[in-house]
């Protein structure tokens, strides 16, 4: 083989070599889009790999993979990693798809983001259509509008039932005194008339948080549906008259205006409260309150059985039942039901905590991050206890309290650390008896697969909360604020988002392990 042959395969060999990123960007089709004025592109999947260039605000980045929440794309002639949540992902229709909820109090939102407003739930086995995906987020069709629901907690089928336009109709209430209608979905936009509360109307077409009816003059307009309510019309509705009771099955359950989870709450009920069924509509309960006032309870957070003297002791139209045990309810894998949790926001008050190289008070992040973890937590059916609510002190042995007084399954105390040593990063799962060390074990490692921070391990630590608790009880540092780097990554919402679902995923691992 002479010279010239050589050369020429050892061109073509390189010029495959340099083609190879391309063909897997060809492979997986997936394309991004910058969200800030400067994304820096570093040499690795973290912020301390070096800084190899940048890219502007609107420039489209092929993702080659993807290594937890940073991404890997073409750069020039090379490739280089970009933080995920500082880029949008482009929208994929689907078709023929639906979706069905592994969950209970599944939010759906009014936009694909976590700080978005929830428009309502779904629970476990709720089906909806799905119109298409962005991210870690699927649309979907609920209650005649179109909202946005996290894809880690449903599963995507194909579509096993079509919609009967003949027999269901949706329907909107106003709900508030008056309520401008709009030519267009926008609250900017032209104001073309005014409807009243109670007035009802046929929905025409939704737009996110927005429906379009049909005035009775004929003409069509919008109107901004958190001032309303949706049922369907009654010829969609079935309803049986019931000689039933039911029972309360969680703490602080609402009680509603209307069969439907976005009517106002006009009262709430504890375990074991009891009240007879007027009527039974659909997935819902009608039922009586002391004061002569009619409510609704959704099936899925009550308990139904036969009324029998034996069992009950009449009080009025309300019956008093002895609260039944929570271990008895029976959970599924992946769920949380009958399950007590208490997430306790470390500090609070006049106890800032630590506060961080860049000025972050450690009793805000930790509530701002409760708050996160407990909506997922209920989403799942857990009965979240929180043991405070709001920036005030609460004694550290009032927490160890709340957790014995509702005998919590799980005991979970987040914090974040600081140390004199502004290098020192990473984060810790804490526990004190034997008897914990197995829900920090599975806590941890959910916490370690989902954050990028540098990994310190389960270890015993003598924290007053862990002490003195008969619970099963774990403290979590989620990492350092006296490390400005990190602090600047700890406080982000995506960093929130990422930390919770991962102590979500750790809790429903653990509680999984003790069905087996």
């Amino acid at each position: 083989m002479n010279a010239k042959i050589i050369h020429k395969i050892t061109i073509i060999f390189l010029s495959v070599c340099l083609l190879i990123p391309y063909l897997q960007v060809d492979a997986q089709g997936n394309e991004v889009t910058v969200n800030v004025n400067s994304l820096k592109v570093r040499s690795g999947p973290g912020l301390t790999y070096n800084i190899i260039g940048a890219v502007t605000k609107n420039d489209k980045l092929d993702v080659i993979s993807k290594e937890k929440d940073w991404l890997q794309v073409n750069f020039g002639n090379s490739t280089g990693w970009v933080a995920s949540w500082y880029t949008t992902t482009e929208s994929l229709e689907l078709t023929n798809k639906q979706i069905v909820s592994k969950v209970n109090q599944l939010n759906v939102r009014t936009e694909p983001t976590t700080s978005s407003a929830v428009i309502g739930q779904l629970q476990e086995g709720d089906s909806a259509d799905a119109y298409k995906s962005q991210g870690d987020w699927i649309e979907i069709d609920f209650q005649g509008r179109k909202g946005w629901i996290n894809e880690s907690y449903i599963t995507l089928t194909e579509q096993t039932v079509s919609k009967n336009t003949n027999t269901t109709e949706n329907i909107f209430e106003v709900s508030v005194d008056a309520l401008n209608v709009r030519s267009k979905a926008d609250l900017t936009s032209k104001k073309i008339g005014l409807v009243n509360k109670g007035d009802q109307f046929s929905i025409i077409d939704s737009d996110h948080n927005w429906v379009q009816v049909e005035l009775e003059n004929g003409e069509k307009g919008w109107l901004y549906s958190f001032y309303g309510t949706f049922t369907t019309s009654s010829s969609s509705i079935t309803s049986t008259q019931t000689n039933e009771t039911i029972t309360i099955l969680y703490n602080g359950t609402n009680l509603r205006s209307n069969s439907t989870t976005s009517s106002d709450v006009v009262s709430r009920a504890d375990a074991g409260t009891t009240f007879p069924i007027a009527e039974k509509v659909e997935d819902w309960y009608k039922i009586i309150l002391d004061d002569g006032q009619a409510a609704y309870v959704a099936s899925w957070v009550v308990s139904a059985s036969s009324t029998t003297s034996n069992e009950t002791e009449q009080s009025g139209d309300k019956t008093k039942v002895e609260k039944q045990d929570k271990k008895d309810v029976a959970r599924k894998k992946g769920t949380l039901k009958g399950l007590t949790i208490v997430i306790d926001a470390g500090h609070g008050g006049n106890d800032r905590g630590t506060t961080g190289a860049l000025g972050t008070d450690e009793k805000d992040i930790t509530l701002i991050t409760s708050e996160l973890l407990s909506s997922k937590l209920q989403a799942a059916g857990a009965n979240v206890i929180m043991t405070r609510e709001s920036d005030e002190y609460v004694d550290l042995r009032k927490r160890v309290s709340i957790g014995h007084q509702v005998d919590a399954d799980a005991f979970i105390s987040l914090h974040y650390d600081a140390i004199d040593n502004s290098s020192v990063r990473g984060f810790t799962t804490y526990y004190m008896h034997g008897y914990q060390k197995e829900l920090a074990k599975y806590v941890h490692n959910g916490l370690g697969n989902m954050i990028s921070l540098k990994d310190r391990g389960t270890q015993p630590g003598d924290y007053l909360v862990l002490r003195e608790n008969k619970q099963k009880a774990i403290l979590i540092e989620l990492g350092y604020l006296s490390n400005p780097s990190e602090e600047r990554n700890v406080t982000t919402q995506n960093y929130r988002e990422q930390a919770t679902h991962g102590i979500y995923n750790g809790i429903i691992n653990y509680f999984n392990a003790q069905l087996d």
